[in-house]
């Protein structure tokens, strides 16, 4: 029996939405256009800036839409006029109805989480700071709700002890492209049955993934070390952990952190700076140590601890809480 190959529109943004499109491409399906986000300054020289989706599609000669407004007349014209049957989002924006339902054959979106569980824009940075042991991707059939859609498919893996938000994340889009390309194969043969997703009656809660912004990443030095430690690699490398300083000329200090490591211990006292001034610095915490293995003094570069003690003098220096 012959199958049908849709003809798909995909939307996406950011490097995980890249390894989805390839998936795509490699699977044969035809792309009759990407739609990404118009440029936008970005960096501290606020230089114009394209999504990682839009320098994809130009390099495979794809045909590229970047709508301001979704609901702009023009663009849905046009988005009408190529004729899809399927739309495949993943990491782009809330589509109104008038897009989503526009394909026959139904949109349905990539998330990095398993859902219900991490519903949100930053699902792997929440499963890590959480402390899950379990994650996964999700296909689902987009509604007028976010992330609440049937689920088409889905694929967990275990949250390594050594995870960070940009390790997880890179496991997670290969993940994603292998099932992106499974969900289109299920729903181009009929053989995908939608189910709607547990806890949309209100009756059941499960956590959520809302956005992250500077002021939550605060290390928040009153949790138990573990806490504190799952903290800073769910936002590790970006946009990372801060760590707020006094030094010894009383001047306050921001630092990244990105990476630290949990010492269980009865003998420490919370908030409290420990080093040898050459090799180590650690917090005292209720129920041990944070190790800080590397870390980034605003303005300058990362470094291991050994190289930042070299050129700090950090004894005089105390926790800004």
């Amino acid at each position: 029996m012959t199958v049908m190959k849709p003809r798909i529109v995909f939307m996406g943004t950011p490097d995980f939405a890249v390894s989805s499109l390839e998936a795509i491409l490699a699977a044969g399906y035809e792309v009759a256009a990407v739609v990404t986000t118009p440029d936008r300054p970005a960096g501290r020289g606020q230089k114009t800036t394209a999504s990682a989706v839009k320098h994809y599609a130009l390099e495979h000669a794809l045909p590229l839409m970047q709508p301001e407004k979704l609901r702009d007349p023009d663009f849905l014209q046009a988005l009408q006029a190529l004729q899809a049957d399927m739309f495949v989002v993943v990491a782009f924006r809330m589509l109104p109805q008038c897009v989503w339902a526009m394909p026959p054959m139904g949109t349905f979106n990539l998330h990095a989480s398993l859902l219900p569980r991490y519903r949100g824009a930053a699902p792997i940075n929440w499963a890590i700071i959480n402390g899950e042991q379990e994650t996964g991707v999700t296909t689902f059939l987009l509604n007028e709700h976010i992330d609440e859609g049937s689920i088409l498919m889905q694929a967990s893996t275990p949250i390594n002890d050594d995870d960070t938000a940009e390790t997880l994340h890179d496991r997670l889009a290969v993940m994603g492209q292998r099932l992106v390309a499974k969900t289109i194969e299920g729903l181009a043969t009929n053989r995908l049955t939608p189910r709607p997703q547990p806890g949309n009656d209100g009756c059941t809660s499960y956590p959520a993934a809302p956005k992250i912004f500077k002021e939550d990443c605060r290390i928040p030095w009153e949790l138990p070390g573990k806490r504190i430690h799952d903290f800073v690699r769910g936002l590790s490398p970006y946009p990372a952990a801060i760590m707020h300083l006094i030094d010894g000329k009383g001047m306050p200090q921001s630092i990244k952190v990105f990476e630290t490591r949990f010492e269980a211990s009865g003998d420490s006292k919370p908030r409290q700076l420990y080093s040898d001034g050459k090799s180590y610095l650690k917090v005292g915490t209720t129920d041990g140590f944070v190790h800080i293995i590397s870390l980034q003094l605003n303005g300058k570069r990362r470094v291991g601890i050994a190289d930042f003690l070299r050129g700090y003098d950090i004894s005089n220096w105390i926790l800004n809480c």
